[in-house]
């Protein structure tokens, strides 16, 4: 375990069968639809790596960098920023948001209300990670990898200050590291 890390919540063998889990779940939904699996940088990349080798069936994917942390341990109400908008059409398309953690909502409802004028046939969202008592926007994941302590966690993806994302597992980042701020 790396020396920054209090514990360990989720090994790498416990996140694979969750991916498993949810790569067979997505599979079955989107037969014969055209899914274009939308990785919400940088932290489900990972994530959707491992996710896309698991879907059975044809996808593409594109990429999108938002940006509502910055180096903080908590979500501002400041605006989200969309730093690296989608490369492709979505018009028709059905649209699966693949996300490392679902926290207040504020990112993926911006998100989703942006891309809903671009006139897709649909917009689903997956996620890893899911802190349900920390939401303050109604938004619910589709597709619910596991729920998670209110705690600051890392690892497979999800970062402090674009430290720790290498880590093949996901834990909690001791409170001195990020207290300071």
């Amino acid at each position: 375990m790396y020396k920054d890390i209090e514990k360990v919540y989720y090994t790498q063998e416990a996140l694979a069968a969750i991916v498993k889990r949810l790569g067979k779940e997505i599979s079955e939904d989107y037969r014969d639809k055209k899914l274009l699996l939308v990785s919400i940088l940088k932290g489900s990349v990972v994530f959707m790596a491992d996710l896309m080798r698991e879907i059975t069936v044809p996808c593409e994917i594109d990429f999108m960098c938002v940006s509502s942390y910055g180096n903080s341990t908590e979500n501002s109400n400041s605006t989200v920023r969309i730093i690296k908008d989608l490369d492709c059409d979505i018009q028709g398309r059905d649209i699966l948001l693949v996300e490392d953690i679902l926290d207040s909502g504020r990112t993926l409802s911006h998100v989703i209300n942006v891309l809903k004028t671009r006139n897709p046939r649909s917009i689903r969202i997956c996620t890893l990670l899911d802190k349900p008592e920390r939401r303050v926007v109604d938004l619910k994941a589709d597709y619910h990898g596991t729920d998670v302590p209110d705690e600051f966690v890392v690892g497979y993806g999800l970062d402090y200050a674009e430290k720790y994302r290498n880590l093949p597992y996901i834990g909690v980042l001791k409170k001195e590291i990020y207290s300071d701020i």
